[in-house]
């Protein structure tokens, strides 16, 4: 039997299909549009379900035989839906900025503290729950229509089984679900004056829904013997596929987004986790947690300087045969001194201030290309060792970090890391730890593993591991001390 990860982003989708052993077989990938502008971040669930559709047809014709799917996504972004699963309106984005008004009023009805001791999350207007309620306030006519409230994995999931249900760590996105009780937070949603009815049933990361409809089967090529699991939110699936099931270790997950996800054994001090704004959430081994630290760009900073600054560097790479990335590291083993400050997105934690900009600091006429990109990674690391700094408190285990996304590649990187944060890193070989941790979940589900640990033999492999250099460290540590009074001397001016 073959088994299936589905990874829903905020770009596209991607499905993944594995033998019974864990062993890679094939990839399909659809990507779709997103908007952003002053006014709204928005995305089309429509064409979300579409694009689902697209990759799983593409698959089903070469592999009719997969036995399981199971899907995970990206989280906050929620959808209004008629009775038969159908959006009623586009979705908005995370960083969509309606909401900010009433995560306000939500605040003043309950008080911060008293909202992340049950949510686990610092409230900001980025989760869910705020922007219901502007929807509610500013749309009324379409909440009056809605039967349904879905995040994007239960949307899918619906319109593939026809069964409501979400997963306790996408639930935690919401900032309406209780993480010590595992339940919808009635007092928030009363608050909020949201239909906590109109959310899906709860249950745990890798519960099986249920088998495909009969007509997605036949719009497929896939069985209706198809099962369908819903796995969890990315990046608990990234930790999964990471192979980090302890607090010996930690993932850096180096994608667009850079996060770094922390295990703890238990529930960490609610307290310590809200002075740095970092979101805690259920693991799928029961009565463990994960802290996720993260900043909004990791590889999208590194590609905006490459798109942006490096035309003529992309043209003599391509001459050479070799990838931009590969040319540009070439030189400057050494930190730069440059300081760069990558909220170019705005900051996440631990700071979680959208108004924030990104700032390159130090700059000659003699500053190299070369300079500014690997200044570009090192100000992502600068960033994440303040997270870490902040997470000190909480008493963190790891001695070890296993990195995954398309930074996992960049040896240069890995061993900046390495240096910068002082912890031996591990590379996997798979970038995807994500679509890898669906399958691992989804293999479970269907008999294929008996369990975390199993799958992770057949699935996790290492490619490398980067041991930090002390002198190495000695110097990053004092260009660190200057990137950390960098927030406080640029935020005021812009």
């Amino acid at each position: 039997m073959k088994i299936a990860g589905l990874d829903i982003g905020t770009t596209g989708c991607k499905l993944t299909v594995f033998d019974e052993k864990g062993r890679y077989l094939d990839t399909a990938y659809k990507n779709y549009p997103s908007k952003r502008q002053n006014s709204g971040h928005e995305i089309d669930a429509g064409a979300i379900i579409k694009g689902v559709l697209d990759v799983m047809k593409a698959m089903g014709e070469k592999h009719p035989d997969i036995g399981g799917i199971g899907v995970t996504s990206f989280g906050e972004t929620f959808v209004l839906a008629d009775e038969g699963g159908n959006p009623l309106h586009i979705a908005m984005l995370y960083t969509d900025p309606r909401g900010k008004q009433e995560c306000k009023e939500l605040v003043e009805k309950m008080g911060e503290k008293n909202i992340a001791s049950i949510t686990g999350l610092a409230p900001h207007e980025m989760y869910s729950i705020s922007k219901i309620m502007w929807m509610k306030r500013n749309r009324p006519e379409i909440y009056r229509q809605a039967k349904h409230i879905f995040l994007m994995q239960d949307l899918v999931v619906f319109h593939l089984t026809g069964k409501a249900q979400m997963d306790y760590s996408l639930a935690t996105r919401t900032m309406g679900f209780d993480i010590t009780t595992l339940e919808w937070c009635r007092e928030i949603f009363s608050c909020a004056d949201i239909d906590v009815g109109l959310m899906s049933e709860l249950v745990p990361t890798g519960t099986l829904a249920g088998c495909l409809r009969q007509k997605i089967a036949e719009i497929t090529g896939l069985s209706v013997n198809t099962q369908i699991v819903s796995v969890s939110h990315d990046q608990v699936a990234a930790a999964v596929g990471a192979g980090v099931f302890d607090a010996g270790k930690m993932v850096d997950g180096a994608g667009t987004v850079e996060c770094m996800i922390v295990v703890y054994d238990k529930l960490p001090d609610l307290e310590d986790m809200f002075k740095g704004k970092f979101a805690v959430v259920p693991y799928v081994i029961p009565g463990k947690y994960l802290a996720y630290a993260f900043s909004y760009t990791g590889g999208a900073l590194i590609q905006w300087c490459v798109e942006t600054l490096a035309k003529k560097e992309q043209e003599t790479a391509k001459e050479l045969g070799i990838s931009v990335n590969e040319f540009l590291e070439e030189e400057f083993q050494e930190p730069t001194g440059l300081l760069v400050l990558p909220h170019f997105a705005g900051a996440a934690t631990p700071y979680m201030d959208t108004g924030s900009k990104g700032a390159i600091v130090g700059l000659t006429v003699n500053t190299s290309i070369r300079e500014i990109y690997r200044a570009c990674m090192e100000g992502v690391v600068y960033e994440m060792l303040v997270n870490i700094e902040y997470l000190k408190s909480s008493k963190p285990q790891y001695k070890m970090i296993h990195a995954t996304g398309g930074g996992a590649k960049s040896q240069t990187w890995m061993q900046m890391k390495a240096d910068m944060l002082n912890v031996p890193i591990k590379a996997l070989k798979t970038p995807d730890a994500g679509t890898v941790g669906s399958a691992m979940l989804t293999g479970i589900a269907v008999g294929c593993f008996k369990n975390l640990e199993e799958a992770a033999e057949y699935m996790v492999e290492e490619k490398k591991i980067y041991y930090p250099r002390k002198e190495m460290h000695e110097k990053y540590e004092k260009v660190y001390k200057r990137y950390r009074r960098l927030y406080d001397a640029v935020r005021p001016l812009v």
